[in-house]
C-alpha cells in the first residue's frame, strides 16, 4: 500500500465514514461543515485529488464528490479502522439469547444468524462445525434391502456421517454388527494415517468395503465444505441500492445457493489461515469474481485440532466495518465458548 500522510489518512477516514452513512459522494464543503475540520476546502480538495491519483477514491461524475474505492476501504480496514465495541446491553442480549439454547448444538446456527442479522443490518451466513482432523469415534452398519448397507459414523466432535454401501453379497444383520463392534474396539480415536494401513492389511471383503467407506467419509470431513449454510438478514441487503438492479440482486442470490464458491474462500481465508481472528474479503480480493460487489467479514468458531465452523456476515462493499468486526468477533467467541463447555459435559 502507498504511503500516506496524517492528513490525507483522515481525510480518506472520514470519506468512508461520511459514504457509509450517507450513500452520496463527498464533497470537501461537506468534511469542512460535518466535522469542523481546521482546512480549507481548497485543501480539501487538493488531498481528495491527490487520494485519488493514488487509486483511494473515485468520482462516479466531473462535477461530484469523491467516494471510497475498493483500494480505499482496504486501506481503511487494515490501516485506519479502530475497533468499535459493542455496547454492554447488546451483548448481554446476545449472551442470554446463545445460553437459553446452550444445551443444543444445532439451534446455534439458527441463532447466530439471525442475532447477526439483527444486530448488523446486513446478511449473515453461519457453517455447521467441520473437522479439521478427523478421528473415528463410533460406526453403525446396519442392513437394507438385499446387498444394500447403511454406514453410521461418528466422529470425535460429534460430527455424523452416512453413506450407503452395496457389498458383493447379501450380509445378515448379526454379522455386521459383529464387524461394526471389531472396528469400534480398533478404530476409536483413530485418523486416516492409521486406518489406511490397516485397510490394506485385512483380507476380509466386508471389512475391506467398510474401512474404504470410513476412510472416504474423513476425507470429505476434513474438507471445507459448508454443507447447509445457515443464513438471515438477505432483504436487508437486497433493500441497498447497490443491489437495486435485478442482476446485482441475482448475484447476490447465488453466493448463498452455490457453495462452490464459499468453500473456496473459507478454505483459504479462514480454515487455512493461522489467525483465528477476524477476516475481511473486500470486493471478492481479485480471486471470488462473485464477490465483486460485496464485502464478507468472516470468523471461525470452534478450535484447531477439534471442530470448526465459520460464522460471518456478508453486505454491500459500503458497510460500517468496525461495527461489523466487532459483532462477528463477539458472536463466534461466544460460540466457541459454548461449544468448549458442551465439549466438557
Amino acid at each position: 500500500m502507498m504511503s500516506l500522510s496524517e492528513r490525507q489518512k483522515l481525510v480518506l477516514a472520514l470519506i468512508v465514514r461520511e459514504y457509509v452513512n450517507s450513500v452520496e459522494p463527498v464533497s470537501s464543503r461537506t468534511l469542512v461543515e460535518n466535522y469542523r475540520l481546521d482546512l480549507s476546502t481548497a485543501t480539501l480538495r487538493n488531498e481528495m485529488a491527490m487520494l485519488s491519483g493514488l487509486g483511494y477514491l473515485q468520482q462516479p461524475y466531473a462535477t461530484a464528490g469523491r467516494i471510497p474505492s475498493v483500494d480505499g476501504y482496504r486501506y481503511f480496514v487494515q490501516q485506519l479502522m479502530r475497533p468499535v465495541e459493542l455496547p454492554d446491553r447488546a451483548k448481554q442480549t446476545i449472551r442470554h439469547q446463545f445460553y437459553q439454547a446452550r444445551h443444543d448444538v444445532d439451534d446455534w446456527l439458527a441463532l447466530s444468524a439471525s442475532v447477526l442479522a439483527l444486530h448488523t443490518k446486513v446478511a449473515s451466513l453461519v457453517t455447521p462445525l467441520h473437522a479439521e482432523k478427523a478421528r473415528f469415534k463410533h460406526l453403525e452398519l446396519l442392513a437394507t434391502r438385499g446387498r444394500q448397507v447403511l454406514l453410521v459414523l461418528v466422529l470425535e466432535g460429534g460430527e455424523v456421517r452416512q453413506q450407503t454401501l452395496m457389498l458383493r453379497k447379501t450380509i445378515s444383520q448379526p454379522s455386521l454388527s459383529a464387524v461394526a463392534a471389531k472396528l469400534n474396539r480398533e478404530l476409536k480415536g483413530l485418523g486416516a494415517e492409521v486406518i489406511s494401513p490397516q485397510k490394506e492389511a485385512t483380507e476380509d471383503k466386508v471389512e475391506q468395503a467398510v474401512l474404504a467407506a470410513i476412510l472416504n467419509e474423513l476425507a470429505n470431513s476434513e474438507t471445507v465444505f459448508t454443507g447447509d449454510v445457515y443464513y438471515d438478514g438477505l432483504m436487508n441487503v437486497l433493500s441497498e441500492p447497490e443491489f437495486s438492479e435485478a442482476e446485482a440482486a441475482q448475484d447476490t442470490l447465488r453466493i448463498f445457493e452455490e457453495h462452490t464458491m464459499l468453500d473456496d474462500m473459507l478454505s483459504r481465508t479462514v480454515f487455512g489461515s493461522e489467525s483465528a481472528g477476524v477476516h475481511v474479503v473486500i470486493g471478492g480480493e481479485n480471486t471470488w469474481s462473485e464477490l465483486v460487489d460485496c464485502s464478507v467479514v468472516i470468523a471461525q468458531y470452534g478450535s484447531r485440532g477439534h471442530s470448526m465452523g465459520a460464522v460471518g456476515v456478508l453486505g454491500p462493499i459500503r458497510m460500517a466495518y468496525g461495527q461489523m468486526v466487532s459483532t462477528v468477533r463477539f458472536v463466534a467467541d461466544v460460540m466457541s465458548e459454548l461449544l468448549a463447555e458442551s465439549m466438557m459435559n
